[in-house]
Parts: C-alpha cells; sequence; structure tokens
C-alpha cells in the first residue's frame, strides 16, 4: 500500500475526525479510501448511465417488459436465499 498526505484546513480535519468517530471508520485513513470508493462507483454509474443514454433504442418498456424484470427479479432473491 502506498501512502499519500494530503493538507487540509483545521475545519475539515474537525469533520474528518468527526466521520470517523461517528461512522464507525477505524481511521481517517479508512474513510477517506471509502470516499474514493464511492466517487469511483460513481464515476463508473455516470459513465454507463451515457453509454445507455447515447445508445439506440433495443425494445419497449411497456408493464409487460417490467413485470418480467420484477418476476425475474423475485426468482433470484428465492433463489439466493
Amino acid at each position: 500500500m502506498t501512502t499519500m498526505n494530503i493538507s487540509l484546513p483545521d475545519s475539515l480535519k474537525e469533520f474528518v475526525d468527526h466521520q470517523v468517530t461517528t461512522a464507525g471508520y477505524g481511521t481517517s485513513s479508512e474513510y477517506v479510501r471509502e470516499l474514493i470508493r464511492r466517487d469511483q462507483d460513481r464515476l463508473k454509474l455516470r459513465g454507463l448511465l451515457l453509454d445507455g443514454a447515447q445508445s439506440r433504442p433495443t425494445g419497449f418498456g411497456d408493464a409487460d417488459y417490467f413485470a418480467s424484470l420484477r418476476a425475474t427479479i423475485k426468482k433470484r432473491i428465492a433463489v439466493n436465499q
């Protein structure tokens, strides 16, 4: 693992310390790593959404389509329980 040092104003350092204490993080590093992971997830999701928005439609999202999706999800949940 690589080390990175950052400088924070007192107000941000106090905020991070408060988050570590109240949100159950062991260290400020764990908190920062979690923020970075969330940002990575956000950027990945944004990319997927943009890709989807730019793709050609493949069919209609009517009531039957969504009913089929719900049924598939219910089956997967039942199998995994």
